[in-house]
């Protein structure tokens, strides 16, 4: 005895029976035609297949894919997987598969061999909000941040990249790691960005202290009501860039995607490579890694309004820490517990009495600025008091971590408003 399950659509059993009823003469073909949208050919051949096999000769045979994948091939895929991209995602292990092992296959088909093979596990769609249009012209606007990580498995402490990026292109001609999070360091990855690309309009960044001032209570708050623009606000208010504080990380969601990327790919990537400590890091992320993202997700198709540097700019003089001092009668100033001896220049013999500017600049260099000519050069001793002092609290500063912290949930009280109306609501319903 047959005990073949067969599985039949609704479509079919409508069909079986119209044509059954055209068997048994209860109504003619050209009524079964008009019924069915289907010509009298067709309908004289499946009356045929119903006579000869009954609603059988109304279902398709199933046939296999053309393009099926043999065991054998999958199990070759699986094992590229787990022995050198056990950690690659799979966009990413599909383009090595393409490029190195010149397999070319869908992200579909990869993620279902991968499945088969209990490898993968899918995970839930995510929830996709909606995005902030990009700028219409490369250099409007960038946007810029650090990102505290564990870059290197081997090696236990978490370094910083600080990374710039064009909210237009999508293009990051610049980042580089760092022990620490520091003023220089974002004025670093600054100022190598305006060397390659030139000026830009705007910038884009958190609320960190090197960028801008948040302080709303002690006693600096009152004494000077009106805070004090930072270091790096100062540096961009003198090449006229305008600086966007972000509210949240969601508002930058170009460079938090791009951190996302990084912390995927390029650790992948510097463990194929062998990379072994962060100078060899840095030189793997500008000179491979840079150029094949920005050639891979950028898009050189957009108009450009960067601007280039003028010439009569020195950018030692504006990405430094900047303070005013008055020339003693000695023609000497003090700088953090240093003295600095002024010599005579062409213009003026003696500078007693005048205001002049001080850039310490990275490495303890010192330059002395009057009307924005360099007047004097000087270095600060590794023994000074007041710059061990500085590190000191800088260190304390960078040992800060950031975590997570669980969300209570709120249930309301049996008094809330909100519950006393429903109540009401579902005792007027009952009653009904």
């Amino acid at each position: 005895m047959n005990n073949q399950k067969i599985l039949v659509t609704m479509k079919d059993i409508q069909r079986f029976k119209i044509i059954t009823e055209v068997m048994d003469k209860k109504i003619k073909g050209v009524q079964a035609c008009n019924i069915l949208g289907i010509t009298p050919v067709h309908f004289s051949r499946l009356k045929k297949r119903v006579e000869k096999h009954g609603i059988n000769g109304l279902l398709r045979k199933s046939r296999p894919a053309h393009n099926k994948k043999t065991d054998r091939f999958s199990d070759t895929v699986a094992e590229l997987y787990q022995k050198y991209y056990h950690d690659f995602n799979i966009t990413h292990f599909k383009e090595k598969l393409s490029d190195i092992h010149k397999i070319s296959l869908s992200y579909e088909t990869i993620r279902k061999i991968l499945i088969i093979k209990e490898i993968h596990m899918p995970k839930k769609k995510k929830i996709i909000h909606r995005q902030r249009r990009r700028m219409p012209k490369a250099g409007m606007l960038v946007q810029m941040d650090s990102s505290q990580h564990k870059w290197l498995p081997h090696i236990h402490k978490k370094w910083w990249l600080v990374a710039i990026i064009d909210d237009a292109t999508n293009e990051v001609p610049y980042a580089v790691f760092f022990p620490k999070d520091t003023l220089y360091a974002n004025m670093h990855v600054l100022r190598r960005y305006i060397e390659l690309k030139g000026l830009f309009m705007a910038l884009y960044a958190d609320k960190a202290s090197h960028f801008t001032t948040t302080r709303h209570c002690g006693i600096h708050y009152s004494v000077e009501p009106e805070q004090s623009d930072t270091q790096i606000q100062r540096a961009l208010e003198e090449l006229d860039i305008t600086l966007i504080s972000a509210n949240s990380p969601q508002a930058k969601g170009r460079i938090e995607r791009l951190f996302r990327l990084f912390q995927d790919r390029l650790i992948k990537e510097m463990r194929l490579a062998g990379i072994k400590n962060y100078k060899q890091a840095n030189s793997f992320l500008i000179s491979s890694f840079l150029p094949w993202y920005n050639n891979r997700f950028s898009s050189k198709e957009t108009e450009s309004v960067y601007r280039p540097l003028p010439e009569n700019i020195n950018l030692d003089t504006i990405f430094c820490i900047k303070k005013t001092r008055k020339v003693k009668n000695d023609n000497t100033i003090q700088v953090n517990g240093h003295t600095i001896q002024i010599p005579p220049s062409n213009s003026h013999l003696s500078f007693a009495g005048r205001k002049v500017d001080v850039c310490i600049l990275q490495y303890d260099r010192i330059i002395v600025l009057y009307k924005k000519s360099i007047i004097c050069e000087s270095k600060l001793l590794k023994s000074n008091r007041t710059l061990k002092k500085e590190k000191k609290i800088e260190e304390l500063i960078n040992m800060r971590d950031y975590f997570d912290v669980p969300k209570k949930k709120r249930i309301p009280p049996p008094s809330h408003p909100w519950r006393q109306q429903n109540r009401a609501l579902f005792n007027e319903f009952r009653h009904r």
